[in-house]
């Protein structure tokens, strides 16, 4: 068995935390495969295993592990789609960072949850993606998101007009400072925080939620991931930033934007003893009112 590892940078305190994951492999005899500038950055701080495989990009990745290990918060799972892409390699991610939806591995169950992945012990979650479309070839290959695809104005600009449309019928035109499409899985997050609702990962659905609507009846709308979704921008400034997920390019005005569901998905890893029930009553503290006590 193979465990590819990835990460970003750490702060020193997580470092004894790296550290066990790699001698509990080394301790089961599982070879990693660890991402080049992740290795770079662990350099002199953690000791590898002599077996240790080095790769540096999706070609060498794929076809040469069996899971791919975040090492990180829900952004840092999220940068691993570049390397998965639509490779089928599962992932899973242990958190470091703060909430953790994606990465739902606690720091401190590192070693049980290594051994259940390891016995094989979990289910995979299939989750849908985005992907964008647009005229001067947006994120080139990397034009997909798991969570969210996101129209917002620079930080220096006034409210801007997004038209909508939907298989080319006229949606709204949004007076906003942006606009949220975001998948299932995406809903818990920067949609979650401007109003929008929760939706279950399989329920094939997209949501539309705008950022600080000017028009106060205008609300988030779920509508099926079999549609396709067009957008174009009126603004005074000439330009405008799109994200996929934690990626974010600035956009000329007159770029046309369309977003659809990707053609492929990613396969999350679920240990036997998680629910997603379970990850928001944790996440989101539900059933702390003490009149369930």
């Amino acid at each position: 068995m193979r465990i590819a590892i990835y990460g970003r940078d750490f702060n020193d305190t997580v470092l004894p935390y790296v550290q066990v994951v790699f001698d509990h492999l080394a301790e089961h005899q599982i070879q990693p495969v660890v991402y080049s500038k992740f290795k770079t950055s662990l350099h002199g701080k953690i000791k590898l295993p002599a077996n240790t495989i080095i790769f540096h990009n999706h070609a060498e990745l794929k076809d040469h592990a069996d899971v791919l290990l975040s090492l990180g918060g829900d952004g840092t799972l999220l940068d691993t789609l570049s390397l998965i892409r639509n490779s089928g390699i599962p992932v899973i991610g242990i958190n470091f960072g703060r909430l953790g939806f994606l990465a739902s591995i606690n720091k401190n169950e590192i070693a049980s949850a290594l051994q259940a992945l390891i016995n094989k012990e979990y289910t995979l979650d299939s989750r849908s993606l985005l992907t964008l479309e647009s005229d001067n070839g947006l994120f080139g290959e990397e034009n997909f998101a798991l969570n969210d695809i996101t129209i917002h104005r620079r930080d220096n600009s006034a409210m801007m007009i997004i038209h909508a449309s939907m298989n080319n019928e006229f949606i709204n035109s949004y007076w906003a400072d942006g606009l949220i499409i975001a998948t299932p899985t995406g809903s818990t997050a920067y949609s979650l925080s401007c109003g929008g609702p929760i939706i279950y990962p399989d329920s094939k659905n997209f949501v539309i939620t705008p950022i600080a609507p000017h028009n106060l009846n205008v609300r988030p709308v779920v509508v099926p991931d079999h549609n396709k979704l067009s957008f174009e921008v009126e603004a005074r400034e000439s330009k405008f930033l799109v994200s996929c997920d934690s990626r974010t390019v600035t956009v000329e005005r007159s770029v046309k934007i369309s977003i659809k569901k990707a053609d492929f998905c990613v396969n999350l890893i679920r240990l036997n003893n998680e629910t997603y029930l379970n990850t928001l009553r944790n996440k989101l503290l539900w059933g702390i009112d003490t009149r369930n006590y």
